[in-house]
């Protein structure tokens, strides 16, 4: 047995561990073993008989919960288990209210602690209602807006046109009488961050990590946010590239723009909003990331975030409105839509990072088009070599040998280079001449 989340090591017995217990409460629970020594080895434990009438009895009196206080023996001494069972309500030691992340215990004090004590209670963020403000404070062109795009993507009944402003809202049930909820002035107030700090949008284009040329903040409520940070972003940053079709001027943008606009409803609907960062988007020669303040479900991994997609974002009632204005078509598709918009387009898969509260999409540049291969001072069967594997998904030393007409010493060397030199191609398996390449 090994230490972990769940599991804690203590050579003896002292009152602060109610902290611990505490903490493991307001988790997902978790045992307490007294007579251990922090390699999980037993070392015993004097008064056991006392300590198993006294600990529940200091827990149900300070933390107010019942726990399972078990003594075990061994060979080599005694030593007591404490069974502590998660909570459904928030368990304080005297006012402080701990809880176990990983392998440590923390006290939880301002957002933090107003996070965890609505999740106890059944609520998001999003979902709080908010006092002193009414839908008459409300922007009525947002209104519109909604009405429209719900009635065309069938999301809404068509007697909802012409409803009052308060009925649209009760039927997104942002409303929780006599208040309207934290989403609702998100969604359609004129100015949402007066309420709420960091509610907005931040762009930048850099030419580095620390070298930033220009930027630009987008304000309003999200519907607004969505729109004009759209209309930003293909006007200003992301250049397009002209064609005709007979005498029809066509624009190509470096990224799609549905997959952008995905990403960045998901950035508002995943954000965490009680931490007052807005949700940024840096630009780059050959990138564009969006990064927000938030973390994946407990249920949900980056390793199967490309097969799925959260069915309960973090914000619910955003997400909820978003789904009914028509502005994506499901919670259980948008990761994957992004996917196959980029792959259609041509460019690599995106990226999806989470490293503790930062959540990343990443969309790259096809950079493995013959001008930018060129640059680089590959030969021209590198080039087709490169294109080949790109079209097709792979190459192997035999095919480069038949594409490109050479030895099979060249393949190699050649084949050589684009990995270890370029790093354009990474190798699977043994070098031979069935190994197979595939672009990284």
């Amino acid at each position: 047995m090994q230490e972990h989340q769940n599991i804690e090591w203590k050579a003896s017995w002292r009152d602060e561990y109610l902290k611990w217990i505490c903490g493991f409460a307001n988790a997902q629970g978790g045992k307490i073993y007294l007579g251990k020594n922090n390699k999980g080895e037993v070392v015993g434990i004097d008064n056991a008989k006392k300590l198993l009438e006294d600990i529940p009895n200091k827990v149900r009196d300070i933390l107010g919960i019942l726990v399972d206080v078990n003594l075990q023996e061994t060979e080599k001494g005694e030593f007591i288990e404490i069974i502590v069972e998660p909570q459904p309500f928030p368990v304080n030691f005297k006012g402080q209210y701990h809880y176990r992340s990983g392998s440590t215990k923390q006290e939880l004090k301002g957002a933090a602690l107003d996070k965890f004590m609505l999740e106890k209670k059944g609520k998001k963020w999003d979902g709080v209602p908010v006092p002193n403000v009414s839908v008459d404070d409300l922007k009525n062109e947002t209104f519109e807006f909604f009405k429209k795009r719900a009635f065309v993507s069938k999301r809404i009944d068509e007697s909802v046109i012409t409803e009052k402003n308060i009925n649209i809202l009760e039927n997104l049930r942002l409303t929780e009488k006599p208040y309207i909820k934290r989403a609702a002035i998100l969604l359609f107030h004129p100015d949402p961050e007066k309420y709420f700090t960091g509610a907005y949008i931040k762009i930048g284009y850099f030419q580095t990590d620390t070298e930033l040329l220009f930027q630009d903040e987008v304000k309003g409520n999200l519907f607004e946010q969505v729109e004009k940070t759209i209309e930003i972003l293909f006007t200003k940053y992301i250049k397009a590239i002209i064609s005709y079709e007979g005498i029809h001027r066509v624009e190509t943008y470096e990224y799609p723009k549905d997959a952008v606009r995905e990403a960045i409803l998901n950035a508002l609907a995943h954000k965490d909003y009680s931490m007052g960062v807005p949700v940024q988007i840096s630009v780059y020669d050959e990138k564009l990331m969006i990064w927000n303040y938030g973390q994946l479900p407990e249920d949900l991994t980056i390793e199967n975030l490309m097969q799925k997609h959260s069915s309960i974002p973090y914000n619910p009632d955003i997400a909820n409105a978003f789904f009914r204005a028509g502005l994506v078509e499901s919670w259980g598709r948008g990761t994957i839509k992004i996917i196959e918009q980029c792959k259609e387009h041509g460019l690599p898969n995106p990226e999806f990072e989470n490293s503790g509260k930062d959540f990343w999409v990443i969309f790259r540049k096809d950079i493995y088009n013959e001008t930018s291969l060129k640059k680089l001072g590959i030969n021209e069967r590198q080039i087709k070599a490169v294109l080949y594997a790109k079209r097709n998904g792979k190459i192997t030393n035999s095919g480069y040998q038949e594409i490109c007409d050479v030895s099979k010493g060249t393949a190699t060397k050649e084949l050589r280079e684009l990995t270890e030199k370029f790093n354009i191609l990474e190798r699977k398996g043994n070098v031979g001449a069935g190994t197979i390449y595939v672009i990284r």
